[in-house]
């Protein structure tokens, strides 16, 4: 199985957080549609025929943006370029794109799964974030898109705004939790160089949280999300039983996928690529009939690595035979005596040949995964 990957780079406005590749510049979008359906069929032989396409994801940006015929195009160009066995359609979506009637056409599509971007309902955080929605666009997009017959909705919150104690973080948590979207992916508020964020900091007019308080904020997730019986599959994401985000899992697990559009990811099982993160430049190439991409030769120790930091986030667990079989690396002798260190300390747990994460793991999960690469 293998999945296909659409980045649509274009916003309404920049928040004030975001690094992704993105433009506001949406003139541009129809010409972009163009490239897009053009890429698509350049590398229709990056993923073989004998590997079908089981999810497709339209993540950005702001993919909500494209009109209800602009992804037609795109999905009648994947319906004729590549073997399909479609298992999960997503859309990632801003509130204030989500109408009665384009989530009606959406589902007409064959969309079944979107992934709403309300990251806060206070609106004094939304506005210091800059997004393009208010807090109650976010409450009527959640209830309009259960009216459409979406049964698999996933929302993204951030944690780690900078307050005086944890009560805002408390609310929205109350809130997500009081709509059950089914599933909830939650990041920590990071302050990147090029965002306004980094540069508010680097001017002395912004701090963010300490790590201190954002952990504290994480173990309140964690502990709202299992009362409510949400399963943290995924370091980041939680969900109801059966609401496993397909295409995400993918990755973790290391399944092929193919990246279209600028800035996209891509990833055969062997070598790991990416399109240039230039609108201009990626229209430029593929009007030329020329791929705007740029291959990555992984050696097998990056691929072993990759797998370590991936495995490790999710529930199940870094499989020690799988290191042994694919990569030849045998973890207990090449790390045994850190392996008992960290079970020693409580931060992993062994069994039936898998390490996995324990709660207090979790909060060093980074650190853990580098401390075990080859």
């Amino acid at each position: 199985m293998s999945g296909i990957y659409i980045h649509i780079p274009f916003c309404k406005q920049a928040c004030h957080y975001c690094d992704f590749h993105f433009s506001t510049n949406t003139s541009l979008i129809e010409v972009m549609v163009d490239m897009i359906l053009r890429e698509l069929e350049l590398r229709k032989d990056f993923l073989p025929l004998s590997n079908p396409i089981q999810t497709i994801y339209f993540g950005g940006g702001t993919p909500s943006l494209l009109t209800v015929h602009q992804f037609e195009k795109i999905l009648n160009q994947i319906n004729k370029q590549y073997s399909l066995e479609v298992k999960e359609l997503t859309l990632e979506a801003n509130p204030d794109d989500l109408k009665k009637d384009k989530l009606k056409d959406l589902k007409s599509l064959g969309f079944d799964r979107l992934s709403i971007g309300i990251q806060s309902f206070n609106q004094r955080v939304l506005q210091f974030y800059n997004r393009a929605h208010n807090a109650q666009e976010s409450m009527v997009a959640v209830d309009l898109a259960k009216s459409a017959g979406f049964e698999k909705l996933s929302i993204d919150l951030i944690y780690g705004f900078p307050h005086e104690d944890h009560s805002l973080w408390k609310k929205d948590l109350s809130l997500a939790l009081q709509i059950d979207p089914g599933h909830i992916s939650s990041y920590a508020l990071t302050v990147e160089p090029k965002t306004a964020l980094g540069n508010w900091a680097k001017k002395g007019k912004f701090q963010e949280a300490s790590e201190d308080f954002q952990a504290e904020q994480f173990e309140i997730l964690m502990d709202e999300m299992e009362k409510s019986g949400y399963i943290q599959y995924e370091i980041s994401n939680f969900c109801r039983e059966g609401q496993f985000a397909l295409h995400n899992t993918n990755y973790w697990k290391s399944v092929p996928y193919l990246g279209i559009g600028p800035s996209a990811h891509s990833f055969d099982g062997k070598h790991r690529g990416n399109n240039l993160a230039n609108n201009a430049l990626y229209i430029k190439k593929l009007e030329k009939e020329e791929l705007a991409y740029q291959q990555e030769d992984l050696q097998e120790e990056d691929l072993a690595n990759e797998y370590i930091l991936t495995s490790l986030r999710t529930i199940w667990g870094l499989d020690q035979q799988k290191l042994l079989d694919e990569f030849g690396i045998d973890l207990q002798l090449e790390k045994g005596k850190l392996l008992k260190e960290l079970e020693s300390q409580e931060l992993i747990k062994q069994d039936a040949g898998h390490i996995y994460l324990s709660r207090a793991g979790k909060l060093l999960a980074d650190s853990i995964a580098a401390s075990l690469f080859i």
